[in-house]
């Protein structure tokens, strides 16, 4: 039997007028999805326990299995642990976001554009880090270049304990009530507010708006953390596991459970992506490379969600309804039983542009050996028929152990 997580980051959503008071899943084709539906346990997970943010970083951990009661000590350090950072038991890291800022009044007043900076390129985001370490690093704090705007601080001997919000929770809102509150609290906001006075002058900034795109010209400090610990995923399930993701914080998560990173070439984490590359590489881990496990991270609907763009949220859908024919066909082909968890991490709506804890919709389909499966006969994977199922685990860490006993 080979297992497969089809995880839609951000995929579920509210109704959108604009969809004919649908949702995404709902105005999405998803012709694989709809043949697995009525064969299928489809119902509702709560993904993000009481008390913890609605974040990719717990809710990734508990679809995984990983209790985050447990295990999480913040986001950042999942994402330093793919990026190779070697962090020592006495450091604190903060994710460090490259943003737009509105650019006409004082720092405390300006608004938050994009959290993304228009999804600035790697390699652009190079140079701005270099420049940013150049005028902040010392001894105590260092600042490293991860992909995209995705990038980290680490405080050496840090303190732990601060207030920091979340770029993506006040897209378009004044960023007033929203800078760093805490112990270093004063140095995380002299290093955001001179980051806007060197990057908004910066050469790559310059051009990036002579070309009409967003400028990054400031860094938002958030999601702080500490070295974390993760148990061996084989040791603990008793099989061989990889991860495909182009986002650093699940790649973390893989290493630190000591599965596979499988690499795909021109992976991003937007909707311009290799979406085929993914299942191919998803059906070669399972049937070529001796993995009996594969969780596939595509981060694609989540962005969307972040920019309101329910367009190519739907677009996204599709492309991962591809994903799932493409990778199960390959298994049929095969002559391989298998059994798949589709499902995001947790919603992204679009109407507010942020992640919530709302329970998300799952689909758990077996080609073979489905007596532990509660199948109602589900016409789609959407959010209303997850609700009308009556199904629900209320821990999220548990749903994987739904996959795993199928046999």
């Amino acid at each position: 039997m080979k297992y497969a997580v089809i995880l839609g980051d951000g995929m579920a959503d509210w109704k959108i007028p604009a969809l004919g008071d649908k949702t995404c899943l709902e105005a999405a084709k998803t012709p694989a999805l709809d043949k697995f539906a009525p064969y299928a346990e489809i119902g509702l997970c709560k993904t993000v326990p009481d008390g913890y943010k609605p974040g990719s970083d717990v809710a990734n951990m508990s679809v995984l299995g990983f209790a985050p009661a447990r295990y999480y000590t913040g986001r950042s350090p999942l994402e330093a642990v793919s990026m190779g950072i070697k962090l020592g038991a006495d450091d604190v890291t903060l994710r460090c976001n490259l943003v737009t800022l509105s650019e006409d009044e004082p720092y405390d007043l300006k608004t938050m554009i994009d959290y993304s900076a228009g999804d600035i390129s790697t390699e652009e985001a190079r140079e701005l880090m270099r420049d940013v370490q150049q005028a902040f690093g010392s001894e105590k704090f260092e600042f490293y270049c991860g992909m995209a705007y995705r990038h980290c601080l680490v405080a050496k001997g840090g303190v732990f304990g601060h207030e920091l919000t979340p770029p993506h929770d006040i897209t378009d809102k004044k960023i007033t009530d929203s800078l760093p509150k805490g112990p270093d609290a004063k140095i995380y906001d002299e290093f955001m507010r001179k980051s806007y006075e060197i990057l908004s002058a910066h050469p790559v900034n310059l051009k990036r708006k002579s070309e009409g795109k967003r400028p990054a010209n400031s860094i938002w400090l958030w999601g702080e953390g500490t070295k974390p610990a993760l148990e061996n995923f084989e040791r603990l399930r008793g099989l061989k596991g990889g991860i495909i993701s182009a986002v650093d914080l699940v790649r973390g998560i893989a290493m630190l459970a000591d599965l596979k990173i499988i690499e795909v070439e021109n992976i991003t984490a937007n909707y311009e992506t290799n979406f085929s590359g993914k299942a191919q590489a998803a059906a070669n881990a399972l049937l070529n490379d001796g993995l009996d496990f594969v969780y596939l991270h595509v981060e694609a609907a989540d962005e969307c969600g972040h920019h309101g763009d329910y367009a190519h949220k739907v677009y996204s859908i599709e492309k991962i309804d591809g994903i799932i024919s493409e990778l199960t066909q390959r298994l049929k082909t095969a002559n391989e039983d298998f059994a798949i968890l589709v499902c995001p991490d947790h919603p992204t709506p679009c109407a507010i542009k942020t992640h919530t804890s709302d329970p998300v919709p799952y689909l758990l389909y077996a080609s073979a050996n489905t007596a532990t499966l509660k199948i109602a006969g589900a016409k789609r994977l959407t959010e209303d028929e997850a609700a009308k199922s009556g199904v629900y685990v209320g821990e999220g860490h548990k749903l994987i152990e739904k996959l795993f006993a199928i046999k």
